[in-house]
């Protein structure tokens, strides 16, 4: 990740050269998705668009904008308009309280006359959202609103009927309620970056009077930041791991040096609680599913003790690799992402040292963000928005215990003198069925996560995924496995479109950690069965290649396809008959 592209931002520069930006994000030749974002506006937008462009260029998505004419943003998605034949993938509406202000109750309207204003404000975003949802199966984004730019009634605007306060957090609480019961709404919420960047600085009104900007001009980058974040996240490029330095990291002191015993960690002093809260802090992290590992320049040992310490947050069982050695740091990172199956641009380096950070993000495609002093940390790694979150399943918050789990069983693996009898021991049980409402996020996540061992590259949204699931024209299959070792989860899914007798396998994915243990075979198994049952001759496969999905070229050899059609791009096409096919799963007991 770009430094000048990790917070705090760089406004001016941003601004000033986002032009010359975009064009070498676009000339790189680095393969990236494309997608279409609908910007459905209530002010000038350009500019947010541009710098929202690049941040999203930088993880390797490729925008393509559609913007609606200027304060249009509810005709268009009522009535209809150019969003609708610009086919997009997330439609994002900016509006903000100047958007609003025409609902607030003026100072001498009754408690019933406040009411009716409020009401007509719900009515017009809940109108607008139905529309848009009834028309396009994919993600929204709604802004919630910044407080207004001034009190007419001083303290009392927060409570009284007639408050412009009172108001915007009446329709905010509203805001929130819809998004919270309906999946594939998001809130980007500038109430909240409002206020970090400050109220005053934030309502420009030169930039307004001007240039109809809503916000400052120094303020976009922020806005776009937060706006690119979720959209990253939709797609499946928020980071998954954290790469943790500990002396002056995790702790104040060289734990090799001080001992532990003199280590900064604790209540007793200023900075020894600025340390402790960082763990705290990080500890909260681990719990929504990202990955804690360390990489330190130390002896194991003193690692161990440092991580042991009475008043550590964080014990050595919470990192899922402990690297303590004094190899190359960027070395460690790649050696901890292999043992993990996940990719090195996943992570994210916390080392106090700014030569180690210049080192790894010089080598490796790792956000390595200035995390300054210790009173910095925090705030730092907050607002970079590395882990942003649009859904959070069992699974993600799991994830630590799974992949934990995974590290046994190699562990495991190495007692048994043959690959067979370590499958067997591990009595392995799989649900495979079609989709439940009960996992319909977790399998619109797995395919916007799922690289590797994806045939197709396909993406799905939530409500594209719930379409699915009640559709037999398709036979959309999930796959859940469990062994001695815990459960590992939903980790495959298969989506079969069915046309006449044939049926064509649209989607084929398979999270890296259950490699290797038949899980693929059990699931063409159930493919196969199923769609013989419902009358299909011919099942076809297809691979698109991908810079990250090699792996899988040959996956429908294994399967017994044959290969009926090749293209110049490598793209393939493959047939196999349901009459007479054989079950290939040898080690999993299928529910």
């Amino acid at each position: 990740m770009a430094k000048s592209l990790l917070y705090p931002f760089d406004a001016a520069n941003l601004l000033k050269n986002k032009k010359r930006i975009i064009k070498s994000y676009k000339s790189d030749g680095k393969p990236r998705i494309e997608k279409k974002i609908a910007f459905l506006c209530g002010s000038t937008a350009n500019d947010i668009k541009d710098v929202c462009s690049i941040f999203l260029l930088d993880d390797m998505i490729s925008p393509e904008f559609y913007l609606s004419e200027y304060g249009m943003y509810w005709e268009e998605a009522v009535f209809g308009g150019g969003v609708d034949s610009f086919s997009p993938d997330v439609i994002y509406i900016y509006t903000t309280t100047r958007n609003i202000e025409k609902f607030f109750p003026e100072p001498g309207c009754s408690e019933d006359e406040a009411s009716r204003f409020f009401d007509e404000a719900k009515n017009h975003f809940f109108t607008m959202w139905e529309k848009l949802r009834e028309k396009h199966s994919c993600p929204i984004i709604q802004n919630n609103f910044e407080l207004p730019r001034y009190r007419l009634l001083g303290n009392r605007d927060a409570f009284d009927h007639r408050g412009g306060v009172a108001f915007v957090n009446r329709l905010n609480a509203f805001v929130s309620d819809y998004a919270r019961e309906r999946e594939g709404f998001y809130i980007n919420d500038i109430a909240y970056v409002s206020a970090c960047y400050g109220l005053d600085k934030w309502s420009d009104q030169s930039a307004w009077y001007m240039y109809k900007y809503a916000l400052a001009i120094e303020a976009i980058p922020s806005l776009a930041f937060n706006l690119a974040s979720i959209i990253k996240s939709i797609f499946g490029k928020s980071k998954k791991a954290l790469s943790l330095d500990l002396d002056n990291t995790l702790w104040g002191g060289v734990v090799g040096e001080d001992g532990v015993e003199n280590l900064s960690l604790g209540e007793e002093t200023p900075l020894a609680q600025a340390y402790l809260d960082f763990q705290k802090y990080l500890l909260k992290v681990k719990n929504t599913g990202v990955m804690l590992t360390v990489n330190s320049k130390n002896d194991h040992q003193n690692a161990l003790a440092g991580l042991n310490h009475r008043d550590s947050a964080l014990k050595p069982d919470d990192f899922i690799v402990i690297k303590a050695n004094w190899e190359p740091k960027n070395q460690n990172l790649i050696e901890t992402a292999e043992k993990l199956n996940i990719g090195v641009d996943s992570f994210v380096f916390v080392d106090d040292n700014p030569a180690e950070r210049h080192i790894v993000e010089g080598t490796l495609p790792v956000a390595a963000p200035e995390i300054g002093e210790v009173e910095d940390y925090i705030r730092v790694l907050d607002r970079n928005n590395f882990f942003e979150t649009t859904s959070l399943t069992a699974e993600d918050i799991g994830r630590s215990e799974m992949y934990k789990a995974n590290i046994q069983r190699e562990i495991s693996q190495s007692a048994f003198e043959s690959y067979d009898d370590y499958l067997y021991s591990l009595g392995m049980t799989a649900e495979i069925k079609r989709f439940i409402p009960e996992y319909i996020r977790r399998i619109a996540q797995l395919t916007n996560k799922s690289n590797q061992f994806n045939l197709t590259t396909r993406r799905y949204t939530v409500p594209e995924i719930e379409s699915i699931a009640g559709d037999m024209k398709y036979i959309p299959l999930y796959g859940k496995l469990t062994d001695r070792f815990g459960d590992n989860g939903v980790v495959s899914v298969v989506i079969g479109r069915k046309e006449g007798k044939a049926l064509h396998i649209d989607l084929w994915i398979m999270s890296c950690r259950v490699l290797k243990r038949d899980m693929e075979f059990a699931m063409l198994d159930r493919l196969a069965e199923t769609a013989s049952a419902e009358g299909i001759k011919e099942i076809y496969g297809y691979y698109l290649p991908t810079q990250k999905n090699s792996m899988v070229k040959d996956l429908f050899v294994d399967f017994g396809f044959l290969k009926i059609d090749e293209d110049d791009s490598g793209n393939t096409k493959w047939f196999l008959k349901t009459d007479g096919y054989k079950k290939k799963n040898r080690f999993i007991d299928v529910l």
